[in-house]
């Protein structure tokens, strides 16, 4: 009986093992490498629809777990985060883009707008449902020990996942926030505060004109 179990156990892992990395290192690639520009996000869509659906099947898991943590968000934390990202942002894009420098708000605030509202829930929320518990509670038993190696491991797989824009700053601004995110969801166990975070950086990076950088329309692969 005991070695029944283990089997089961066994081929459970490693099942868990196949899905992790099809989800969250194949397909990445796949849109990445495959498929043009214009079908990036459909394909994106539909891999966050999985994603949901596999967090919900998810055993133990329950969706009212999630709105717990409202009333201990660290606002002061939201706000070191926001002034780092500001300072960060606008580096880079007076940087490497001075003309895109607030160009939203310059020529199109009500684009700006538009995005300010809409981004939260129909960007940051999804993203950080399928990178935080879908990753950190379906998959845990499969994750390396340490909550800093498992928080390294999700920011890695959360910039991967921004391979489709084929630019470092898309990368290493994703990594960096990515930490920030894990840190808030896996040690602070605080999932509301971690939809602010990601919601405000996202924000900032297209007030302050690095939107360009996240723009399909703007993708060339260097291949």
């Amino acid at each position: 009986m005991t070695s029944l179990l283990q089997t089961a156990q066994s081929r459970h892992l490693w099942r868990l093992r196949a899905e992790f990395g099809a989800f969250f290192i194949l397909t990445p690639a796949v849109i990445a490498l495959a498929l043009p520009p214009e079908r990036m996000f459909s394909a994106l869509f539909a891999s966050m629809v999985l994603g949901l659906f596999l967090l919900h099947i998810t055993a133990d898991f329950r969706w009212q777990g999630l709105v717990t943590g409202f009333g201990r968000v660290n606002w002061r934390f939201v706000g070191l985060f926001t002034l780092l990202t500001i300072v960060t942002a606008t580096t880079v894009v007076l940087t490497l883009e001075p003309d895109a420098f607030l160009i939203l708000a310059r020529t199109q605030p009500a684009l700006l707008l538009m995005i300010m509202l809409l981004y939260p829930i129909f960007s940051a929320l999804p993203q950080e449902l399928v990178f935080r518990p879908l990753f950190f509670r379906r998959y845990q038993s499969i994750l390396p020990e340490g909550l800093w190696p498992k928080i390294l491991l999700n920011a890695a797989l959360f910039s991967w996942a921004h391979l489709m824009y084929w630019h470092w700053v898309v990368l290493a601004m994703t990594f960096f926030g990515g930490l920030a995110f894990a840190y808030s969801y896996e040690a602070r166990r605080n999932f509301p505060e971690t939809v602010v975070l990601h919601a405000i950086s996202g924000n900032i990076v297209f007030a302050l004109g690095l939107g360009l950088y996240f723009y399909s329309g703007n993708v060339a692969r260097p291949f």
